[in-house]
């Protein structure tokens, strides 16, 4: 899930305004080609070049289909795509993280997509991407990438330190310790963002919310629990302490592909940063293993990736254009591509191929996969991990205790979802 902390693609709100939109006014002359706006959310500079490639590939294929490619920058497209398919005024088509996809379908802005060619292959994807993609037993989105989180560490300093990847929380601290002991390094270091911290409430068997119970769950034992261990993970022998910083993110991410902190929590969409860091000039360096295990004894990660989804308030012409295109980005083809090319995840099996395997990163997110749980279909869930940033954050820092940040995050999803209970 590129959640917006990395690096964010800049495009001119003027180009923006004067791209053609779906529906009967995007200008087609009634016997030419039909031309759909694609919004691609990735990054401009490292991914994007590999998306326009694909849409040319597309074109020459399709001769009476044109794209016009726009690059939205991901921490914009949701409120820029939500006020746009207000008006009638959205893209055709929409990378969508698949936070989104619950609060969209229940607006009905995107078009469900069971029955149509965009899901001929649905029986190639991973089941629980499909799942994912899903709102009230229908689909409103072909999976395009996926991630999940994972513990990305440095194997050279966990050698030396003779220490292994651990299996518990418990067993992180104390290899940490050993690691500083033996390397001089710290040998993890943690975020204290709530999308980072998922980890541990899925250790513990919990989540923010239980959707069949309808009740908020950040203060349950459970969830103390759970966000106890998170806190206890910034102080200590080889463990670093919380950076509070705005720039936190970028600060973790430079420490370990430089190699002064031997372990972090992080997501597949870094690989091709991993590699340049100093670090990884040998690939085979970087280690990726399934996030620790709680006191449950079971690991869990948060799904994330992107969906194509297909704007419901395009005219029949121009959604039979964006089925096709859809059906062709997430090809088989297409998706050892853009593995290839962006090292990302595939979403689908048969594009694992071996030369995709062959990258050490993707290999070894592959591996981890098992571990991600898909996000409840509740279209407010996304927006519950802003007050929990706001709390956390306060927390990590020392400027609010455990009970107090929850109790204020849990007052203020209350807000969020009212018709659930305490």
């Amino acid at each position: 899930m590129r959640r917006g902390i990395a690096a964010t693609a800049l495009v001119a709100s003027l180009a923006l305004a004067a791209t053609a939109c779906g529906g009967s006014d995007s200008g087609d002359e009634a016997d030419g080609p039909v031309t759909i706006t694609w919004w691609d959310t990735s990054n401009a500079t490292n991914e994007a070049p590999t998306y326009q490639a694909l849409v040319k590939e597309f074109e020459a294929a399709h001769k009476d289909i044109k794209v016009n490619y726009v690059n939205v920058p991901f921490d914009q497209a949701q409120n820029k795509f939500d006020t746009a398919a207000g008006s009638k005024g959205a893209p055709d088509v929409l990378r969508s993280e698949v936070g989104w996809t619950p609060a969209f379908a229940k607006k009905g802005f995107f078009a469900p997509l069971d029955g149509t060619e965009a899901l001929a292959e649905q029986d190639k994807f991973q089941p629980s991407l499909i799942e994912q993609a899903k709102y009230e037993g229908k689909t409103y989105g072909v999976p395009f990438t996926t991630d999940t989180l994972a513990l990305v560490y440095n194997k050279a300093l966990f050698e030396k330190a003779g220490v292994e990847a651990p299996g518990t929380w418990d067993d992180l601290k104390k290899a940490a310790g050993t690691i500083k002991d033996k390397t001089g390094v710290d040998g993890y270091w943690g975020s204290t963002q709530a999308y980072y911290a998922q980890s541990f409430l899925y250790g513990e068997g919990t989540d923010t919310v239980d959707i069949d119970a309808k009740k908020i769950t950040v203060t349950s034992p459970e969830a103390k629990k759970a966000y106890g261990t998170w806190q206890s993970l910034f102080k200590g022998k080889g463990l670093h302490k919380a950076d509070t910083t705005a720039d936190a993110y970028a600060h973790i991410q430079e420490a370990f592909v430089s190699g002064k902190v031997a372990s972090i929590v992080q997501g597949p969409w870094e690989i091709t940063n991993f590699y340049k860091g100093s670090a990884f000039k040998d690939k085979n360096n970087l280690g990726i293993a399934t996030v620790p295990a709680g006191s449950t004894g079971k690991a869990g990660a948060p799904t994330g990736g992107h969906n194509l989804s297909v704007y419901a308030g395009s005219d029949k012409a121009h959604q039979e254009a964006s089925l096709k295109f859809v059906k062709f980005m997430t090809s088989a083809k297409a998706q050892e591509t853009i593995a290839l090319k962006n090292s990302t995840l595939p979403t689908r099996e048969d594009a694992y191929t071996a030369e995709v395997k062959a990258d050490p990163g993707i290999a070894g997110y592959q591996g981890v996969l098992s571990a991600a749980q898909p996000r409840p279909a509740l279209p407010e869930y996304s927006s519950l991990w802003t007050p929990l940033d706001d709390e956390l954050l306060k927390i990590a820092g020392g400027k609010e205790s455990l009970d107090k940040g929850l109790g204020n995050a849990e007052t203020a999803i209350a807000k969020l979802v009212p018709d659930y209970s305490k």
